[in-house]
């Protein structure tokens, strides 16, 4: 079994990152600091909204895949997604980045 980074480590590094990039982005709900599952809120500052989720690829990588659909959606389909994702998994973390046009790639390690 590979070694994991627990996620509260992995989303202060994030946070950093994106605090080096001049790129907004805040915890706005924290789960478990171990080994809580991630959703990203992408704000793209137009009006619409991404909730973001991990998942392996087919050659067991981490990649992070649209849980809302392809098209980016209002604020209100995100927040509903995200709340009923938080009553199932109360150890669920959720960030809000400020990423214009969807641009920022976030790392996949975690």
């Amino acid at each position: 079994m590979e070694p994991r980074l627990k996620t509260a480590l992995w989303l202060a590094a994030l946070v950093r990152i994106c605090n080096g990039q001049a790129i907004p982005c805040a915890v706005v709900r924290r789960g478990d600091g171990d080994a809580g599952a991630v959703l990203i809120k992408r704000n793209r500052l137009d009006g619409t909204f991404e909730v973001l989720g991990r998942e392996a690829d087919v050659r067991g990588g981490m990649l992070w895949r649209p849980l809302t659909g392809p098209a980016p959606v209002a604020e209100s389909v995100a927040d509903a997604y995200i709340g009923r994702q938080t009553g199932r998994d109360p150890d669920l973390w959720v960030v809000e980045i400020e990423d214009r046009g969807g641009s920022f790639s976030l790392p996949a390690a975690g």
